[in-house]
């Protein structure tokens, strides 16, 4: 049997209030569980204590029992020095995405195109001033 270590999501529609629970990963996230371990209450400010409860012994026994915490709660877990989470980095998802892309390439190829063209107003004028002032 597949054990997951997951929140399960209670309180009112706009109220949100999760047990931290040990679970069949095949059970749906709010019904059949195993054990409740815990708690988390995300309205209330990071540092408040009641923010977060969890029952550390009971964490540990399932862990070393082969228990998987979602990434939430190894978040936790990792916090209260129970579980080493690896820190996740994907930078290609944080890239622009094709059309955004082509956005970016014209308006850098235009800027360039604009400061081509200053570049060349403001170099055009100050060749012609000496010959003016010849002709006077």
């Amino acid at each position: 049997m597949a054990l997951k270590i997951r929140l399960a999501r209670g309180g009112a529609k706009t109220r949100p209030f999760y047990r931290i629970v040990v679970a069949d990963t095949r059970s749906p996230r709010d019904g059949r569980f195993i054990e409740k371990i815990g708690s988390f209450n995300p309205l209330l400010p990071k540092d408040n204590a009641e923010r977060v409860t969890l029952d550390l012994e009971r964490a540990k026994h399932w862990l070393s029992v082969g228990a998987l915490p979602t990434d939430r709660v190894a978040r936790f877990l990792n916090d209260a020095g129970l579980f080493k989470r690896e820190a996740r980095n994907n930078p290609i998802k944080a890239k622009p995405k094709a059309k955004a892309q082509e956005r970016l390439e014209a308006a850098r190829i235009a800027a360039e195109e604009a400061a081509e063209a200053a570049k060349a107003a403001a170099e055009a004028p100050a060749e012609e001033a000496p010959a003016e002032e010849a002709q006077a």
